[in-house]
């Protein structure tokens, strides 16, 4: 035998020669759930470890993860009840908590964060519909000056990234012209750009209690069993302004992630969700798997695959480990 693969796997050190894919913390986003309030931390109870935090506790955990070289976060608000009404209002409301919890952490931590949104009127809506609603229908350009009026409040609060997760035809062309007619041409836009209609969100719709009220989302989610469409959604985020674009979920659209990073030459993001990350937890809890091998190897896989931002409830945890040592 001429050729011996093996032969280069015989130590860490000749392995090391010729390992392709690295994550570094720098790739990392960590997801926070907040909520109105002080002194609040309540452990969501489907996704073992990960907490709704008041602002107050979600600075002191912010701190924690620079510390460890995780600079990036996404934020999602868990509105109470009596702040949603059906045009979602509150999400401009200058004693919104969301837009002040923005302000709080960039005059802490300045450009040592980078912090991105999500745009959705699901958060904020009395239906629990990302647009929206009319009898049985969500309504896709009706709610675009709903969708840009969110991003640009959220601009103004001092986001760095725009996060549209809410899936309606033009809404990144439509709030890259809003954010550029109010002097917001530097704050860029994460589009959710194939956001599929999963049934991995469970444990984030326990975190935010922003489950649809009456249907579900499936007329503007992807279809699971589809690929080609993603290139077509992709397309079209990408003319309208997009300056990142995501896949979500992660792990079952690896080749949604891979197909993307293919044919566009910014970046790709990829949101390894709620349920993704409670499984592994889950099976690590009952002894089936070992985390601090799996969890790595999860990350990589992503990564892998062709994303360059991984977003992912592991962020911390990850940057615990290489800290540790455990993990290169």
């Amino acid at each position: 035998m001429e050729r011996r693969p093996r032969r280069n796997r015989r130590t860490a050190i000749t392995r090391g020669f010729l390992q392709e894919t690295v994550v570094q913390t720098s790739n990392l986003v960590q997801p926070f759930f907040l909520v109105d309030g002080k002194k609040i931390k309540d452990e969501v109870k489907s996704m073992p470890g990960n907490y709704r935090m008041s602002v107050d506790h979600a600075l002191l955990e912010m701190e924690s993860c620079l510390k460890l070289g995780v600079r990036s976060f996404i934020l999602f608000p868990a509105v109470a009840d009596k702040f949603k009404d059906k045009f979602a209002t509150y999400s401009i409301d200058e004693a919104n908590f969301y837009l002040k919890a923005f302000e709080t952490f960039k005059s802490k931590f300045g450009d040592d964060v980078c912090l991105i949104t999500d745009v959705a009127m699901d958060p904020y809506s009395s239906d629990g519909h990302d647009g929206l609603v009319q009898g049985d229908t969500i309504l896709n350009d009706a709610s675009l000056p709903i969708l840009g009026e969110m991003a640009l409040a959220q601009a103004r609060a001092g986001a760095d990234i725009i996060g549209p997760s809410d899936m309606m035809d033009g809404r990144v062309g439509y709030i890259r012209e809003t954010l550029d007619d109010n002097g917001f041409e530097d704050v860029g836009i994460m589009s959710y750009t194939a956001k599929y209609a999963s049934a991995f969100y469970g444990p984030f719709r326990d975190a935010l209690d922003s489950a649809p009220k009456k249907g579900d989302k499936k007329t503007y989610q992807m279809d699971p069993a589809n690929k080609r469409e993603a290139l077509l959604e992709a397309e079209l985020d990408y003319m309208e302004g997009a300056d990142y674009m995501m896949v979500k979920p992660a792990l079952p659209y690896l080749d949604i992630i891979h197909i993307l990073k293919e044919n566009f030459n910014i970046p790709i993001a990829a949101y390894n969700v709620s349920g993704e990350c409670s499984m592994l937890t889950a099976a690590c809890q009952n002894g089936w798997l070992d985390y601090n091998k799996a969890m790595p190897e999860m990350l990589t896989s992503i990564k892998r695959a062709g994303a360059d931002v991984i977003i992912s409830y592991f962020a911390k945890s990850f940057a615990e480990l290489k800290q540790k040592g455990i993990v290169e």
